[in-house]
């Protein structure tokens, strides 16, 4: 197996996936699963890919994988492994495009140049890359990959999920591929340990569910993100929020207010909590903790930590709480939890209200009220022997606003909720509605009608941190066109 290599791209340096076990992979192994429909035209991966016409990728047959087999059975022979690994993927990909033209040609394989081309990219693609996975991980406009067993791969395209004709050649190779993907973040994936999440070098948040419990066959979840970050303007244009929305949570996160980002699954939780993390002041010192790292902030001054999962003996593993409570320690100003989802919502209000303002964290909850009861609910399953009056009083101190973002079932997604955290009254938690969105209905085509509007609070609750950080004409103005928008 190849070494580890580096590619440089604009981006800067990146690590380049270990490549495929050669002896192993390209066997036309065929289970009870339909011959692969090829790639979908449309997104290539590679230059050569680009130049194959779509009519042409569609027509793989047995004779197809039986042919890509013999060629790679003599790529290994012919190939220097050695000096191969010492490339980068461009100059990999370029010593096996010569090498396959002189396999062809030596065994007098009558193939056009862009049945060459469509050999060449998939091999490459196999030895270097995800395989059949390529072409839909270069898709920019691809939220979500869903892989259902070896035969059957969904995308989510603009919030709809479609059926692609994407396979795998069966699940052994599936299987491959995802231990390929999860041994780059030094996590495993087989029977003893069947579940693992991971994530891609770009980022792209990936789950993995092998046999036996996936009964079909290695369940792969990929959630992707823009290569071109998006920001709050775009979202404005995207109709997620509006303009004078958008200037109160800038100013929320300039102005270091506590904040807990909601929202179901594929509602756009990170992406406006990435939103948030770019208006946090380029000198301070951020810890983010995350189960899989896929935050990406931009400023200079981030320390990234990652759980791990335990060892094949059950022992070596670092839980979420284990890293709130080491950042602690970390001097940082402001910690970001990726996913708040078990006992570490106590350590997060801990840190919350112990001088680590502007912290944030996203959690899974319908609405905000939703999403009061869910921290509650996770600090007493976790073993607190707390009141709950007590539990709340810390909520109440430490949160200063719940976002709540939403996916609609046209597969838009909108910022539906900007509530303050007021206070305790009796039992019962406070909030403050600053921005709503309604539902008004749908058009002939099936796509949802609503607007934002601004409740008319006058002076919210953070009114005097924003002052003290010199954002109050700005607060106030946005205030103030929201409400003349209402009318």
């Amino acid at each position: 197996m190849f070494g580890k290599r580096v590619l440089q791209d604009e981006q800067g340096t990146r690590s380049l996936p270990p490549p495929v076990v050669l002896q192993a992979d390209p066997t036309p192994q065929r289970n009870d699963i339909s011959p692969p429909a090829g790639l979908p035209g449309g997104f290539p991966s590679s230059p050569a890919a680009a130049s194959t016409p779509r009519a042409s990728v569609s027509r793989k047959t047995e004779e197809y994988y039986s042919l890509k087999a013999q060629v790679f059975a003599a790529l290994i022979e012919a190939i220097d492994v050695a000096q191969l690994g010492k490339m980068d993927l461009d100059q990999a990909r370029e010593a096996i495009g010569d090498v396959i033209r002189d396999i062809v040609s030596a065994k007098k394989l009558v193939l056009s140049i862009i049945e060459q081309d469509e050999l060449l990219a998939d091999i490459c693609n196999d030895v270097l890359g995800y395989g059949p996975l390529e072409p839909l991980l270069a898709r920019d406009d691809i939220a979500d990959i869903m892989v259902n067993g070896a035969g059957t791969v969904y995308i989510e395209v603009a919030g709809k999920v479609q059926k692609t004709d994407v396979h795998f050649r069966d699940n052994a190779q599936l299987l491959h591929i995802c231990q390929r993907i999860v041994s780059q973040v030094g996590r495993r994936v087989d029977e003893s340990s069947p579940i693992c999440d991971a994530r891609l070098p770009d980022g792209s948040r990936v789950n993995v569910i092998a046999p036996p419990l996936a009964i079909d066959g290695p369940t792969l979840t990929i959630r992707k993100f823009k290569k071109d970050k998006l920001t709050l303007d775009q979202l404005v244009k995207f109709g997620s929020i509006t303009a004078e929305g958008a200037t109160i949570l800038e100013i929320i996160g300039r102005a270091r207010c506590n904040v807990i980002v909601s929202g179901g699954t594929g509602s756009g939780k990170t992406t406006l909590l990435n939103c948030l993390t770019r208006y946090i002041e380029r000198g301070e010192r951020v810890v983010t903790c995350e189960d899989a790292a896929e935050l990406q902030l931009q400023q200079p001054h981030v320390v990234r930590l990652e759980t791990r999962p335990p060892n094949i003996e059950g022992e070596g593993q670092i839980t979420m709480r284990d890293l709130v409570k080491n950042c602690l320690r970390m001097r940082p100003e402001r910690i970001i939890v990726g996913e708040v989802r078990g006992p570490e919502a106590f350590d997060l209000l801990q840190a919350m209200n112990t001088g680590h303002d502007g912290s944030m964290g996203t959690l899974h909850a319908n609405s905000p009220r939703e999403a009061l009861s869910r921290i509650e609910s996770m600090i007493t399953m976790g073993g607190f022997t707390l009141p709950s009056r007590t539990i709340r009083e810390m909520i109440v101190s430490s949160v200063d606003v719940i976002i709540q973002a939403a996916r609609l079932r046209d597969g838009s997604r909108r910022i539906t909720h900007i509530t303050e955290v007021l206070g305790l009254e009796g039992d019962v938690i406070i909030t403050q509605d600053l921005f709503l969105y309604d539902l008004l209905g749908e058009d002939a085509q099936g796509n949802i009608l609503g607007r934002h509007r601004s409740t008319g609070v006058g002076r919210p609750r953070f009114w005097d941190r924003a002052r003290y950080y010199g954002e109050e004409k700005r607060l106030a103005a946005a205030l103030d066109a929201a409400e003349a928008s209402n009318e």
